[in-house]
């Protein structure tokens, strides 16, 4: 009994080796990927040195390739995934010579093209700027003379040939082969060992495709890259070319439609660029944005009189007294329905057609917002997310728009003024009460001028509240009304507490959403009644700023415009939204895009526009959107035509990189 049970340990150790030889040479070969990614990177570095070289530190360009890393990880897993698999196949017919010099041919084969798309975009770089994204295979998808094109590069940049050749060199003689088992291993033992392997390193595997292990965190997009990047050029450093490829490869592209064959008569119809509206000499007046996650028009009482025959008394005392202080806006919307589309459309007025704007390849593009116009003025700014850092690509893309600082999850705690790790909620982020006295303390260390913005987090799936609070707030209606109740009173608390510094009374604030959320009310459950949310602007220390609620058409897109116009910025400057102090009710308008519908709001009517044809007119009064009234309005054809300027403007721009006056 004794031999029979030593000899199964026998065989148990025997395929427990093998899986393990295995899995370190798989490990090995992989790790062998970053050092060929980083060599691909410093090759990049130095072939456009002109360009990436200016005002480079060693620090910073630590930076950028520790940055890249993440992105050498996502690219190099998902390119390896039939390497990995061939690996670790449970299968023990794969125990030969033959079947591992195959397995090889594929790991050389695969790595070898990317390394080739790598050297190969070094020299593209210098004619894009950036990485080439999945908009290639468009680009050239009509010309006749790309072997003529490839042959003359690679005559030009022989010696990017020649590097090629000797890394695939070193590649193949530091490949570690597997040695193939034998002896007393028992192939039903292998089977299970080399399964149970292909299962623990999966996890790892789209781990590190997505970018990490977090809730909060969403597969990585190219414009992820900004994190780490000064200039939008840099980006193109801490990329790599096959996750820029891949990652776009199957993302919707804008196309330019051709509305408009003048393009000066399109300006006419519709132009992003503003220019100063008056001659008065700018107010530097702080400028302070709350975005406060799904917190939709349909939970607040004071904007909603008429909900519920008058009854309705909302969810949000705190804001409600707010507003009672604020200009606010009759028909007030937002431009998406994602995080990721509210951060571009408030802070860069740029609405979300087609795809978010974070993750098309135009992210990349040059672009502006208030930050940078009022950094370039000598404002201080920065951003404040209670998640922790790189979550939602907030960092990246407020790094990207001039926002000199981020705070995030990482640095409240390490602030021992407050709870640390104790105030966060468990799944994305530091509660929203904690975190907005966070944001006002930090904004009174902060000199003046300055500009900052704030995302809360609370009011959020799993829709949760502290523990102590839910006596309080417990649950009613839907799920998301205690949330709403909870982030109310944070933000009361946030104002009381401002309202007590020094910089208060010379501040402007604007409090929105970043999308709308949970509905129990039909109105709100609508095609538009869907991107509802709250634009209020509070200018506590400015007597002739009359609390109203103007009878207007507001969209996310025009805080930008706005706040420059309080300001008197006195400089040209992009943004898709307008001005809405300073625009007549009958000019003001709002956009969003919906599962291929444009969605224009004008002249007290939403016109529904599929990019060809007019698909649907409704009167605003018309609440739930039951009487079509295309072909019976006057309105209709000026709707028409101003929707294709802006959608025309929108495409041109983002495909030509024109996101600047």
């Amino acid at each position: 009994m004794e031999d029979n049970s030593n000899r199964k340990m026998g065989r148990w150790r025997a395929a427990a080796n093998c899986a393990l030889c295995i899995l370190h040479c798989a490990f090995y070969n992989i790790l062998l990927q970053y050092v060929v990614y980083f060599l691909a990177r410093l090759v990049y570095l130095a072939e456009n040195f002109d360009y990436l070289g200016q005002g480079l530190t060693f620090s910073h360009l630590m930076e950028m390739l520790c940055g890249g890393l993440v992105f050498d990880t996502a690219a190099i897993l998902v390119t390896n995934i039939p390497y990995i698999v061939l690996m670790l196949l449970p299968w023990h017919g794969k125990e030969n010579t033959t079947y591992h010099r195959a397995v090889r041919g594929v790991y050389l084969t695969i790595n070898g093209i990317a390394l080739a798309m790598n050297l190969c975009d070094s020299v593209y770089f210098k004619y894009t700027m950036r990485r080439t994204t999945g908009t290639i295979f468009c680009e050239f998808s009509n010309e006749g003379n790309l072997a003529q094109v490839l042959l003359t590069e690679t005559a030009r940049h022989f010696y990017l040939a020649l590097l090629f050749v000797l890394i695939m060199w070193c590649v193949y003689k530091l490949y570690r082969m597997p040695k193939v088992c034998s002896g007393r291993l028992h192939w039903l033992h292998y089977d299970l060992l080399m399964l149970l392997s292909l299962c623990l390193v999966a996890p790892f595997v789209v781990a590190g495709i997505r970018g990490g292990f977090a809730t909060a965190v969403r597969p990585i997009a190219i414009s992820n890259a900004n994190q780490y990047a000064n200039r939008p050029a840099e980006a193109a450093l801490v990329l790599n070319t096959p996750f820029s490829l891949y990652r776009t490869i199957d993302t919707a592209v804008f196309t330019v439609p051709l509305y408009y064959a003048d393009s000066h008569e399109m300006e006419q119809v519709y132009s992003p660029v503003h220019l100063p509206a008056d001659t008065l000499a700018m107010q530097k007046k702080n400028v302070v944005v709350l975005i406060v996650e799904s917190f939709g028009r349909e939970y607040i009482g004071s904007l909603n009189a008429s909900l519920d025959g008058g009854r309705y008394k909302g969810y949000t005392p705190s804001v409600d007294s707010l507003i009672g202080k604020s200009v606010t806006f009759s028909h007030s919307y937002c431009n998406g329905r994602k995080s990721i589309d509210g951060m571009p459309s408030i802070l860069s007025s740029i609405p979300m057609f087609v795809e978010p704007f974070f993750l098309t390849p135009s992210s990349m593009n040059q672009v502006s917002g208030i930050a940078s116009l009022l950094a370039g003025e000598g404002y201080q700014t920065a951003f404040f997310h209670g998640a922790q850092r790189g979550s939602m690509g907030f960092q990246a893309f407020a790094r990207a728009t001039g926002f000199q600082a981020y705070y995030g999850r990482e640095d409240y705690e390490a602030d021992e003024r407050f709870g640390g790790g104790d105030d966060f909620d468990g799944m994305w982020a530091i509660w929203d009460e904690p975190f907005l006295q966070y944001y006002a303390a930090k904004m009174s260390e902060m000199k003046q001028p300055f500009m900052t913005a704030v995302f809360t987090a609370s009011s959020h799936h799993p829709y949760a509240i502290p523990d102590k609070y839910k006596e309080r707030f417990p649950e009613e209606g839907i799920v998301i009304h205690k949330c709403i109740r909870y982030t109310d009173m944070a933000i009361g608390r946030f104002f009381r507490e401002a309202s007590r510094q020094e910089w208060f009374r010379n501040t402007i604030f604007v409090l929105t959403s970043d999308h709308t959320n949970l509905s129990d009310h039909a109105y709100y459950q609508t095609d538009l009644g869907g991107f509802c949310s709250p634009i209020v602007i509070y200018e506590p220390g400015n007597p002739e700023r009359r609390p109203e609620m103007q009878h207007k058409i507001a969209q996310q897109i025009d805080i930008l415009p706005t706040v420059m116009g309080m300001l008197h910025y006195d400089k040209p400057y992009f943004a898709f939204g307008i001005d809405l102090l300073n625009t007549p009710a009958d000019d003001t308008w709002a956009v969003n895009y919906l599962n291929g519908i444009y969605q224009y709001v004008k002249h007290g009517y939403v016109l529904q526009f599929d990019g060809t044809d007019t698909r649907a007119v409704y009167s605003l009064q018309d609440s739930l959107m039951h009487t079509n009234l295309k072909g019976h309005l006057s309105e209709q054809p000026q709707m028409e035509r101003e929707l294709k300027a802006i959608i025309q403007q929108y495409m041109e721009r983002m495909v030509n990189d024109r996101l600047k006056p």
